[in-house]
């Protein structure tokens, strides 16, 4: 880090990926202090602010006001309107995908992250990752033409069982909204903008099978479902055609790694060393749009 004292940050949600990986993660980090907790419920906020020898808020206006940033770990319901009040008391964001509930409180994020200046990072683990990482920078510098094809296989049973099962905006939404912008996002990456959702199918249980059609040409198909007895999840990525034969499988991504990068990169943000960061929620808002145009595609 160059020219920053650590970043004051509030951790706002005490789910398991509060506690597994933002928690550890913003302690861990040499470029952060997390310096408060909120939750719904104050005596989890109490415990979590223990745990991370802090001190838990009850009220979170006044998380905001003493903090540099925010990450939160909330649904997307509740995080999209938190979000913006965040932004618009001058705090940089840390946000979970989906953005928000809809696409219009996406865009009332966005807006209220430039209106304020701030920096802002979605965390899309998989982006992060050094395996992911590598395998994109295989890929032609270009977006795809017509005669390159992409494939996104996700499929898990995370919704039968496991510390994510009991999340009610998962069971509600399904794979859709959980993996979906994960998956979007890479594809995107790997053979250009997706500028169109071709159509899209919905069945049970929670499978969701759709086609996208890329800037350059190229096309890419998805399949997801968190509710398949599959255990350990199966997860590939496929390029062939023009671009080559790039295939990407199995869990590459270590979430604890991944957040760690994530969070050097908002520092050297924060502090003019590099760049903002590409997948802030500009990105997501998108993300949001393609997802919602999956959804209505498949009514």
């Amino acid at each position: 880090m160059v020219g920053v004292d650590r970043l004051r940050v509030g951790l706002v949600g005490g789910g398991p990926w509060a506690r597994t990986v933002h928690g550890p993660g913003l302690a861990a980090h040499p470029g952060f202090e997390v310096a408060g907790v909120w939750t719904r419920r104050p005596e989890v906020a109490e415990e979590l602010a223990a745990e991370f020898d802090t001190r838990a808020f009850t009220d979170l206006d006044a998380l905001f006001a003493d903090v540099d940033a925010v990450a939160f770990a909330v649904p997307p319901h509740v995080q999209g309107p938190l979000a913006v009040r965040a932004a618009a008391a001058g705090k940089h964001l840390i946000c979970e995908k989906p953005l928000a509930a809809s696409v219009a409180e996406a865009t009332e994020v966005v807006a209220a992250v430039r209106a304020a200046g701030v920096h802002s990072s979605m965390v899309l683990t998989m982006r992060h990752s050094p395996a992911v990482r590598a395998w994109l920078a295989g890929m032609p510098k270009e977006p795809a033409g017509a005669d390159t094809v992409a494939s996104a296989r996700w499929l898990s049973g995370s919704l039968l069982g496991g510390p994510y099962s009991g999340s009610a905006w998962r069971q509600e939404q399904g794979a859709l909204l959980d993996l979906g912008p994960h998956v979007v996002d890479l594809l995107d990456a790997a053979v250009g903008p997706v500028v169109r959702v071709a159509w899209a199918h919905h069945d049970e249980p929670d499978l969701w099978r759709f086609g996208l059609d890329h800037a350059g040409g190229a096309h890419s198909t998805v399949t997801l479902s968190m509710r398949l007895p599959i255990d350990p999840s199966e997860i590939e990525f496929t390029v062939l055609g023009s671009a080559g034969r790039h295939r990407l499988a199995g869990r590459t991504a270590d979430p604890q790694e991944c957040y760690a990068a994530l969070l050097d990169e908002l520092v050297a943000a924060v502090d003019g060393s590099g760049p903002p960061p590409a997948l802030d929620v500009a990105r997501g808002l998108r993300l949001q749009e393609l997802v919602d145009e999956v959804r209505a595609a498949a009514r």
